[in-house]
């Protein structure tokens, strides 16, 4: 596996321009060896001499082609070198590029190639075997440490390219689960903001409703009223600047209600002029997960009777136990129920459809491991039915 370079394109240059010309200059260096270790001039022709020369200075200067096409380099000057010694040294420079920069079957068939020529050169031999024999076995052991230390620096590039790989899919991966950790942080948020205030903002739109509705209405109707829409403002501004405030801080700092406020939320209705019974049958301590879900479901039903059926009766009704789960009911009479005699119902108001909070709430109740139900009934009320696990 070959990736790019990571490091900066002129010191990559550089470095290469100093490798390429140390590999030349050992390749020099071991042609001049071998002249210097022959005894005396060779027994053929001085032409085939200026050939041989020429050859050996060719290809040492091939070898900045290296890089370019080195198997096809490394082939040419393996079959010269099996004539001519003075190219052997520009030979090795060419086997060891190969086992660097390709893979080990095609560094293993050239350097196969070459042990094989050898082995031709020493059985065509007409002198004496012995010494001929250990020359080619010398060149042999230098040819395979050459090989060997080429396939070492190629392991250990791909074993550095890989971590690299790896660390930069780590990284990516990280910033993959941070952002999904943040979108599900501002689900959560959006989700807590529409519990809480669109709870506040009903009370706020069916009184102001029913103060337009009746503006001839007795001046201590009237001040209740009025009370009712500032305290609810009040409240509902506190609580946009909780879920504001903590922006910035963990999701799990985010308020979170408990199994018990869910008296305080059925009263804070019961003020308001939505008549509200609670039923509880709890034998145990609720947990809170399922507790804070319990209240989020209670919370939007009311939200929802009071927009869609002001002035309605509730009925809510609490009951399970450790091992069975716990169920949350709320009913309302339908708005052709009709609300309580003597409560103002705003003109115009809409006609009641689910929304996006009941399909949050049936999103809260799967996620703990629950289900949720709604709609209407066959006695003319509407229903939000849920079942969440308690472990026993």
């Amino acid at each position: 596996m070959e990736g790019p370079d990571p490091r900066p394109a002129h010191r990559r240059r550089l470095r290469d321009r100093c490798v390429d010309a140390a590999l030349f200059a050992c390749a020099v260096l071991f042609g001049l060896l071998v002249l210097l270790e022959r005894s005396g001039p060779p027994p053929w022709p001085q032409w085939l001499v200026a050939v041989e020369y020429a050859l050996g200075a060719l290809s040492c200067l091939a070898l900045w082609l290296r890089r370019r096409w080195p198997v096809a380099l490394a082939v040419v000057l393996v079959v010269l070198a099996s004539a001519i010694e003075l190219v052997a040294g520009a030979a090795l420079v060419a086997l060891f590029t190969v086992a660097v920069h390709r893979p080990w079957r095609t560094t293993a068939a050239v350097a196969g190639l070459s042990v094989a020529l050898g082995a031709v050169v020493v059985a065509l031999h007409s002198g004496p075997v012995m010494p001929r024999a250990l020359d080619e076995l010398l060149g042999t052991s230098i040819l395979l440490g050459l090989v060997g230390w080429g396939l070492f620096i190629r392991h250990r590039r791909q074993l550095v390219l890989s971590l690299r790989d790896r660390a930069e899919r780590a990284e990516t991966e990280a910033r993959l689960r941070a952002e999904q950790a943040q979108l599900l942080a501002r689900e959560q948020i959006a989700r807590e903001m529409h519990d809480i205030l669109g709870h506040r903002l009903s009370l706020l739109s069916v009184h102001a409703g029913a103060l337009e509705f009746r503006p001839d209405a007795r001046p201590e109707d009237i001040a209740r009223t009025a009370g009712v829409i500032r305290e609810s403002a009040h409240q509902a501004l506190q609580d946009l600047r909780e879920v504001i405030g903590v922006l910035r801080a963990p999701t799990e700092e985010l308020p979170q209600p408990t199994f018990a406020d869910v008296r305080g939320l059925v009263a804070e209705s019961s003020r308001a002029g939505t008549p509200v019974e609670l039923d509880e049958d709890i034998t145990g301590t609720v947990p809170d997960t399922v507790g804070r879900t319990a209240y989020r479901i209670v919370q939007e039903a009311l939200t929802n009777a009071r927009k869609h059926a002001p002035g309605a009766p509730v009925h809510v009704a609490l009951a399970g136990r450790p091992g069975e789960g716990l169920t949350v009911e709320v009913r309302n009479p339908l708005r052709g129920g009709g609300p309580r005699a003597g409560t103002p119902v705003p003109a115009g108001a809409p006609a009641a459809k689910a929304g996006h909070g009941l399909l949050g709430l049936a999103e809260r109740a799967a996620i703990v491991g629950g289900r949720l139900r709604h709609g209407p009934t066959t006695s003319g009320d509407f229903r939000v039915e849920a079942w969440l696990p308690w472990p026993a």
